[in-house]
């Protein structure tokens, strides 16, 4: 298939590596050109100096960028250079507003736009195991189904445009959750006195056991932060999700405390730690009794 993929970042140029493997008629697109040119080099197909120039003749047209304002404008420029009845895949988290309006924009065009925000980080992203929580129509999602799985292990189209945006915010949500419970934990043991080692090695194998603290109990015990996603971009996405949560009525009061508390780990340095970092607010030193605060 003829496919375009605008953003080479850190989950984009892996992503469409994994394209190329596949065997795509592929051409990129970066706003940093010389990254656009790095990645022809590694996997060959051609690199546009515009959106649009990229996008000519794609069937599918696939964006990994960085937030509303860049997908309005990367996909406005790139739709009237598609191949006719072709469809836009965009795996950027978004608002799910912008979602709906470049649907529209889409079918105003005689294309298709399908909302796809992914999981899994860059380890996935690098590795092909990503999760994609979709939203479109059927026939769109059918389109660009077989092309994503490339990158893949689980890809779901979980309903109307804007639906996969909405599943990525539920996400966001449950990970703020588990990671400030996790920080918790951990700080809560090492006061204790216990061997972290020992009590994850204890709960690991019960109810307690998650993703997160598989991967991250050990290097956030070492106070080592540099496994992929960014504080920065997390209260992006926990904006997103608090925004939506205004216009539901959906009341989200873990969510916005921990969003708080990753602003305080901004405000320690961390605005590129990776979102483990909570347990860094935690593990500054205890105020003496009568301390006044800074």
């Amino acid at each position: 298939m003829k496919v375009a993929f605008a953003g080479l970042g850190v989950m984009g140029f892996p992503m469409a590596g994994h394209l190329a493997k596949a065997g795509h008629e592929m051409a990129v697109y970066n706003r940093s050109a010389d990254k656009a040119q790095r990645w022809v080099a590694a996997n060959g197909g051609r690199a546009g100096e515009t959106a649009a120039e990229a996008a000519a003749g794609a069937e599918l047209f696939i964006l990994c960028v960085g937030n509303d304002a860049d997908v309005r404008q990367v996909v406005s420029e790139a739709l009237p250079a598609m191949a006719p009845g072709g469809v836009v895949v965009d795996h950027t988290t978004t608002s799910a507003v912008v979602a709906r309006d470049m649907a529209a924009l889409a079918a105003d065009g005689g294309r298709a736009f399908v909302d796809a925000p992914v999981s899994g980080g860059q380890a996935g992203a690098e590795n092909g195991q990503l999760t994609i929580m979709c939203g479109g129509t059927p026939e769109a999602f059918s389109k660009a189904e077989p092309v994503i799985a490339a990158y893949a292990k689980a890809t779901k189209l979980m309903g109307a445009s804007g639906s996969g945006q909405l599943a990525k915010m539920v996400n966001q949500i449950c990970i703020a959750g588990v990671v400030q419970g996790l920080a918790e934990g951990l700080h809560f043991a090492k006061r204790a006195g216990l061997d972290p080692q020992l009590v994850y090695d204890a709960i690991s194998k019960g109810a307690a056991q998650s993703w997160q603290m598989d991967n991250r109990w050990k290097t956030m015990t070492e106070g080592k932060f540099d496994f992929g996603f960014a504080v920065d971009w997390m209260r992006k996405d926990l904006g997103l999700v608090l925004d939506e949560a205004g216009r539901n009525g959906a009341a989200l009061d873990m969510t916005a405390m921990v969003d708080g508390f990753y602003a305080e780990v901004q405000a320690l340095g961390g605005r590129r730690w990776d979102t483990s970092s909570l347990v860094a607010r935690l593990e500054k030193p205890p105020k003496t009794p009568g301390e006044a605060e800074a």
